[in-house]
């Protein structure tokens, strides 16, 4: 059986504009838990995602999943920063579909050209991943062409293609309705319920309700416990 324990983030440091935005901010998150990070606007939630998958560099402390560790020495192109980012998708605020290719062509996109997969393995991959979130039929459309709710459906089935551990979520229902915030948010607790972890930073504590998640709270720069959302 596979360890419990999936990711852990030990005292990172991250500095901004001569600001400690994390000031030795320590998070554990196991195989299929879901982890709500909230807090005021401005506190470093979305650099705390972006640190945790090695999109920004920390200054201190390590992130690990698994055997791969990444801290201040990480460069593009190692090869444990590279594992990292495959294991933690990350579904961003704005989505940022690539405008040129199709719906089809953005999901199977990472699965070709870095994780080097045949064509008709990453489209079939693709496709059901399409289907599975409810967009199947808009497989050959832009982005553009697209409402929101489903360039967000696009986005979060590219994020899964690369088949993550661990899925980061950027304030992921704050551009929806509230019918089509129940769908995600039923969608998201499907795929928890099959063992992807999940960490969202969210304001919405309806958010944190829903997905059954830990709830921490980062502020000056420091993460602390809040209890279990309910």
């Amino acid at each position: 059986m596979a360890p419990a324990l999936l990711l852990l983030a030990q005292d990172l440091r991250k500095n901004l504009g001569g600001r400690a935005v994390l000031d030795g901010v320590s998070l554990s998150v196991d195989r299929g838990q879901a982890v709500a990070i909230m807090g005021p606007s401005g506190a470093g939630k979305t650099t705390l995602l972006r640190c945790l998958n090695g999109l920004e560099r920390v200054d201190g402390g390590q992130v690990q999943i698994g055997e791969h560790v990444i801290g201040p020495s990480a460069r593009e192109g190692d090869l444990a920063l590279g594992a990292v980012r495959r294991q933690i998708g990350f579904l961003f605020q704005q989505w940022h579909l690539f405008a040129h290719l199709t719906v089809l062509g953005n999901v199977m996109e990472a699965p070709v050209h870095v994780a080097g997969r045949p064509r008709a393995q990453a489209e079939d991959r693709a496709r059901a991943l399409l289907d599975r979130v409810g967009i199947g039929h808009r497989a050959g459309a832009r982005p553009a062409e697209l409402s929101g709710g489903e360039q967000q459906r696009a986005a979060l089935a590219r994020a899964l293609a690369m088949e993550p551990a661990v899925l980061l979520l950027d304030e992921p229902t704050s551009a929806l309705d509230r019918a089509r915030a129940d769908d995600l948010l039923d969608l998201l607790t499907e795929l928890r319920a099959g063992g992807l972890a999940l960490v969202a930073v969210t304001h919405d504590p309806r958010v944190a309700a829903r997905l059954n998640a830990q709830v921490h709270t980062l502020d000056h720069g420091r993460l602390s416990p809040a209890g279990h959302a309910s």
